[in-house]
């Protein structure tokens, strides 16, 4: 009886630091990683908080809308965007910047990720994209082709060659013999459409989504050139994805048929 009633409060103890741990185990898991503001999901499986997402400055506008999709589709999240030159995005993202997505403009920055280690998983390419001039409205230097760009007195502005856009350029100009010198180099491919935009320079070199995109603003001359300068988009997961789930769905919906509609439209290629 004595030793029995020793032995007692022992598996009592024991009792009580199991499900402690248990409980503690629980609150970890039901709390996240943190860092981009989401938890991973709710109840359901479904994503809760927000979502961010590093992504190439050409995605803007088909990538916007489908953050307003995505948001719709599961109520009470949040897409939020980085949009820039995807060189930048990948400094960011391995000099520890918070996101649960990137989407690059090229495989060269992305491999940037990759070597890393930052990725989760193998990026798949999920579109693609091609070049074209972007001339003023209405195009009154009358440019029909990537050499009317050499003309003395155009003021021509380009990618800088370390974004994706301005490597694609590089290509397609020595795809064709050509040199050619810029009034300035733009960090991103929406800074060099903007240009042409403010009558600051008499065109550019961008995607034919960003012309597109444009609405008139400008004038798209293609070139065949640019056939030799395709860009493959890949995408992925982040490793350190501070909401796993809700990264995981919105790379669900951009590869889905609504999302392949949505780039489409904006002109991007299927890969």
């Amino acid at each position: 009886m004595t030793r029995t009633s020793r032995r007692a409060p022992r598996r009592l103890l024991a009792g009580i630091g199991a499900t402690a741990v248990l409980l503690a185990a629980g609150a970890c898991s039901s709390g996240g990683s943190g860092g981009t503001g989401g938890s991973g999901g709710g109840a359901s499986g479904r994503p809760t908080g927000t979502v961010t997402v590093f992504a190439a400055a050409s995605l803007q506008e088909s990538f916007t809308t489908l953050g307003k999709t995505f948001e719709k589709r599961y109520p009470g999240t949040k897409v939020a965007f980085n949009f820039g030159g995807s060189d930048s995005l990948a400094a960011g993202i391995t000099g520890g910047a918070p996101a649960d997505v990137f989407a690059s403009a090229s495989p060269r920055t992305m491999k940037t990720v990759t070597d890393a280690g930052d990725a989760a998983g193998t990026p798949a390419t999920f579109v693609r994209n091609r070049l074209e001039i972007a001339a003023l409205q209405g195009n009154p230097d009358h440019i029909s082709s990537l050499k009317d760009l050499t003309r003395s007195g155009l003021k021509v502005v380009l990618c800088a060659e370390t974004v994706p856009c301005g490597a694609a350029t590089r290509t397609a100009l020595e795809a064709s013999g050509l040199k050619l010198t810029p009034v300035s180099y733009e960090q991103d491919v929406k800074s060099a459409l903007t240009k042409v935009e403010l009558k600051e320079a008499d065109a550019a070199v961008v995607y034919r989504t960003d012309v597109k995109a444009a609405g008139g603003k400008v004038e798209g001359v293609e070139f065949p050139e640019s056939a030799e300068a395709v860009n493959d988009y890949p995408i992925v997961r982040l490793k350190n994805a501070g909401n796993a789930s809700g990264a995981k769905a919105f790379l669900a919906l951009v590869n889905s048929a609504e999302g392949r509609k949505v780039l489409g439209a904006a002109g991007f290629l299927r890969p």
